[in-house]
């Protein structure tokens, strides 16, 4: 079997492999490097970022090689010493980063990637693509989840974008703090929660809505959820408890003014005896209807479309620039784009969140060529990935769930506001 059967070298611009071609033949491929991946800004005026895809990035790097079908592609793309140099392509560098689930602000360096330029300028585009989808994912489940409160967020998006990123999308949303996905693959994958019950379709195959609703306590008990809002509603939640008994799980609200009902179905919930059955609502979710059904007696959400396009903001708008080069004296020096609107700041970076002394974040504070100067409050923020080409900073998916729930929390309380505005702390230069 070809080992490089899942390989993720051609998920990659033209243009990296040209560089690369040009470099060989200068001289110049093998010449130390620093890159960094960061934002210059925050999308849409929100406060703050998540981190998502680390641990899918550090699969990819793995995995990037140039085998026999790799090589076959490039033919014609580049010349013969270049595919000879890429069928022996292995990462062999170190590269440091923001852990998955923390926070992040403006020029945060959320990937710094050292080696020589040729291993480290073909990274390029396969971490931008699994940084920019997953973060912009996280950062629209992290506020929908701040929105929700203690009320559990459901991810089920998956028939709304490619399925690919479907399954990355309910990773995603899991480190940012949903509590389950209806996507199977990322169960599989990735160990995400999954759940579901029925959609409007049982409902129809049934001759009555009472047929559809007996088989399907019958086949997953009396704890499942009913879909209600098939026909009329009263009627459903009515039949719905005669079936089940006050032991019925939920009901789930899939259509119509979501607050209305879900204070409606709640008093007829209460006054048939079923007032531990759940109400779950559906139907077009985002941050701010979340928000603006805080004060409706609703127990839990399901959102898809608007996570899987990271609530109107499909990307994260990271980019991954030279930022450092081995200079004459074989030490690193720094170098900078100077294009308006698109500068950089040259000069590897180091990072740390300052707080306060009641804990709380009140800056990212950046150190160009050293690490910044803190006290005993703040927090590196910088862990090393890859040591030597050797993945070092794998971990369970668990642990960048509990961090960014403890980075969340550190942050100053407008960090909750909805309302777009200036970045919750500042970015410091030192």
């Amino acid at each position: 079997m070809d080992s490089t059967a899942d390989s993720t070298a051609l998920l990659t611009d033209h243009y990296e492999l040209t560089m690369l071609q040009a470099a060989l033949k200068a001289g110049t491929a093998e010449r130390r490097a620093v890159f960094e991946l960061f934002p210059r800004r925050l999308a849409g005026g929100r406060r703050y970022g998540v981190v998502a895809g680390v641990g899918r990035a550090l699969d990819a790097i793995e995995a990037f090689r140039f085998g026999p079908e790799q090589l076959a592609v490039l033919d014609g793309v580049v010349d013969g010493p270049t595919l000879e140099w890429l069928a022996g392509y292995r990462f062999t560098g170190d590269i440091w980063g923001y852990a998955e689930g923390e926070t992040f602000f403006p020029h945060s360096p959320l990937l710094v990637v050292e080696a020589s330029f040729a291993e480290a300028v073909l990274l390029e585009t396969v971490l931008l693509s699994i940084y920019n989808h997953d973060s912009a994912i996280a950062t629209a489940a992290s506020r929908m989840t701040l929105a929700a409160g203690e009320r559990p967020c459901i991810e089920m998006g998956s028939r709304r974008t490619h399925e690919a990123a479907a399954v990355a999308a309910a990773r995603a949303a899991y480190v940012a703090g949903f509590t389950a996905t209806s996507n199977l693959a990322a169960r599989a994958r990735f160990g995400v929660p999954t759940t579901g019950t029925s959609a409007h379709a049982f409902t129809l195959l049934h001759d009555t809505e009472e047929q559809a609703f007996r088989a399907q306590v019958a086949s997953l008990g009396k704890g499942t959820t009913l879909l209600v809002d098939t026909y009329d509603i009263a009627e459903a939640v009515a039949k719905a408890v005669e079936i089940a008994g006050p032991e019925l799980g939920a009901v789930r609200i899939d259509s119509g003014d979501l607050g209305l009902l879900a204070h409606d179905v709640r008093r007829q919930l209460d006054d048939l005896g079923a007032t531990e059955t759940k109400i779950i609502v559906t139907s077009d979710l985002d941050e701010y209807a979340i928000a603006g059904l805080a004060a409706a007696p609703v127990d839990g959400y399901g959102v898809g479309t608007q996570l899987v396009t990271g609530s109107g903001h499909p990307t994260a708008g990271f980019v991954y620039k030279l930022v450092a080069r081995e200079g004459a004296s074989g030490d690193l020096e720094p170098v900078a784009k100077k294009s308006a609107s698109k500068a950089s700041i040259g000069g590897r970076k180091y990072a740390l969140r300052r707080r306060d002394d009641k804990d709380v974040a009140d800056a990212e504070v950046i150190g160009i060529g050293a690490q910044p100067a803190g006290d005993n409050n703040d927090r590196s923020l910088l862990t090393q990935l890859l040591r030597k080409g050797e993945v070092v900073g794998r971990e369970p998916l668990d642990a960048a769930r509990e961090r960014h729930q403890a980075s969340v929390a550190e942050l100053p309380v407008v960090a909750h506001s909805l309302l777009k505005g200036d970045p919750v702390i500042p970015t410091l230069f030192q």
